[in-house]
């Protein structure tokens, strides 16, 4: 299948497009810029891709513009669902990448599809916009809206909480500067992520919404110390205030059996590599 990936230079883009590849799909790359409307239409008309993976955004909660995540996550996607309506021969599946983060701060888990949106930072609202909006083309594309939890890898971002540490712990650098220690987090392997949006490509019902997610929820306290244990490295945790967000989400695990239940009546299943495996992985990259 030839497969429109946007964000094709991120981090889930590489790791997508490898997977992809490896699977016998053609991976075509957006060069156009999201915003640029009129560029992002002529090259969408000259490339007739026959499926899309939208995994472009402006995705680190803590940057610096607000204006950027709307920009980008909504009129940007808008731009590019108006150009894909617009081929002669549409693609078979569009795949758009939200987030968990719609999801806010919940009593609830495991969070399931059906649990009412509440974001409570501008990218969880960006991308709860990107979701409404999507759904005007829901008549003429047919479209398929995954929601990841927390999923890590090498080659992520050191802006990111676990390539940091990964990278202080590698280094054995004697402290690092954290925000909130008390938090809970899915942090799942980028190829499980990517492995699900290629069943979802193949699988996934027009018009659905589906969690990204394993289910296994992991302090960060936990994974400081499985990364004390793996490198034999006591590192210093120092907490800066500047870190510690107001809005911070302090629990987010998903319930995935809808995604389960659909892959089960497929035939298919999802490898979800262990915590330990994912963590050994970053350090090797960071070391090498």
């Amino acid at each position: 299948m030839r497969i429109l990936l946007t964000g094709s230079e991120g981090f889930t883009g590489h790791a997508f497009a490898k997977r992809a590849v490896a699977a016998g799909h053609v991976i075509v790359a957006l060069q156009a810029d999201l915003t640029h409307r009129e560029a992002l239409h002529q090259e969408v008309l000259a490339l007739a891709p026959e499926a899309v993976v939208h995994l472009a955004a402006i995705s680190f909660v803590g940057h610096a513009s607000e204006a950027a995540f709307y920009a980008v996550n909504v009129v940007g996607t808008t731009n590019l669902l108006d150009a894909l309506v617009q081929l002669p021969s549409r693609p078979h599946r569009v795949l758009l990448a939200s987030s968990a983060n719609i999801y806010g701060n919940t009593a609830r888990s495991p969070i399931s599809e059906d649990q009412p949106p509440a974001p409570v930072n501008h990218y969880g609202m960006s991308k709860l916009a990107m979701e409404f909006m999507a759904r005007t083309f829901g008549d003429r594309l047919n479209l398929v809206v995954t929601r990841p939890f927390n999923y890590t890898g090498p080659g992520q971002d050191s802006h990111f909480l676990i390539p940091k540490l990964a990278a202080h712990f590698a280094t054995r650098e004697p402290s690092i500067e954290l925000g909130n220690l008390d938090v809970e987090r899915e942090f799942n392997d980028v190829r499980m992520v990517c492995d699900a949006y290629l069943l979802l490509l193949a699988h996934g019902v027009p018009g659905e919404t589906y969690n990204i997610c394993s289910g296994r929820p992991y302090a960060l306290r936990l994974v400081i110390e499985t990364f004390a244990r793996m490198t034999s490295h006591n590192l210093q945790i120092e907490i800066n205030p500047a870190f510690v967000r107001a809005n911070e989400v302090h629990s987010l695990c998903g319930d995935p059996q809808k995604l389960h239940a659909l892959l089960s009546r497929q035939g298919a299943n999802l490898n979800e590599p262990l915590l330990e495996d994912t963590l050994e992985r970053m350090l090797l990259a960071k070391q090498s």
